[in-house]
């Protein structure tokens, strides 16, 4: 028997999906993949800005980068620049269509707080 402490399993706990779509943002990603944005994928990435410190950058790019996650749920693919990776871990995606405007929408479980305006978060 060796004089060294052996290394116990411990049990893991699945981590939770890096982003999810709901289903109107998968409907609207796919009407963008479908019309002006065919051929193209929508990369999420976090930037500085707003009054909180970081916001949600998209951009509609031709392919994967080296730096990027790929993501598929309800048969649509987007890409997670990896340097956003530990900020958006089980981030939901949501599109919402009010009376004066729509877009994409995050809710994000890392979030620790939002600007006044909801431009920017910290986490």
């Amino acid at each position: 028997m060796s004089t060294t402490a052996q290394a116990t399993a411990r049990p893991t706990r699945a981590l939770p999906p890096l982003m999810t779509l709901t289903e109107r943002a998968a409907e609207r990603l796919a009407a963008l993949y479908a019309g002006g944005e065919a051929g193209r994928l929508l990369r999420v990435a976090v930037s500085t800005k707003g009054c909180s410190g970081m916001g949600y950058d998209m951009t509609f790019v031709e392919a994967a980068g080296p730096n990027d996650e790929v993501v598929t749920d309800r048969g649509i693919t987007l890409l997670v620049d990896r340097k956003a990776t530990l900020f958006l871990i089980g981030t939901t995606m949501d599109y919402v269509v009010k009376d004066l405007e729509s877009g994409f929408t995050f809710v994000n479980p890392n979030e620790k707080g939002r600007c006044g305006c909801g431009e920017s978060f910290h986490v």
